[in-house]
């Protein structure tokens, strides 16, 4: 098993719990604000996070320019969920959004960063396409 493994295992049931709290938290705050109260506690998890690396001996962060700029350009999503969800968006469009952005990244890393074309990865792409179709059709 490969040592990014669990990570993603993590990663997908924390997104998957941020995206049923931020539905159950559409109705009951505007998108702005709720937006910035994710983001802000998720920069605050973030500096303590980081304060542990520094003060632990473990400072391993660096930066450059690019790297802020595709930084910045991940926030817009929470806000946008938030949208799709105060204008009634059922809880099921998350795989649907998720489904479209998977495709998108692999086809992405096909083109521009050279990763292969494989069968599984074809198929992959293929599906996550067609659960899209299946869900916006759903209900």
């Amino acid at each position: 098993m490969p040592s990014w493994f669990w990570y993603a295992v993590w990663a997908a049931v924390l997104y998957g719990l941020h995206q049923i709290f931020t539905k159950l938290a559409a109705d009951k705050i505007g998108d702005g604000l709720g937006g910035f109260i994710v983001e802000a506690t998720a920069a605050m998890t973030i500096l303590l996070y980081l304060a542990w690396l520094r003060f632990g001996g473990t400072w391993n962060q660096t930066s450059s320019a690019p790297g802020v700029i595709y930084s910045v350009l991940t926030g817009a999503g929470t806000v946008v969920f938030f949208l799709l969800f105060q204008k009634g968006g059922p809880l099921s469009a998350v795989p649907m959004v998720l489904a479209g952005g998977a495709a998108l990244m692999a086809i992405v890393g096909i083109l521009f960063f050279k990763e292969s074309a494989s069968a599984p990865r074809l198929l992959g792409i293929f599906l996550a396409l067609a659960g899209l179709y299946l869900l916006r059709t759903g209900n």
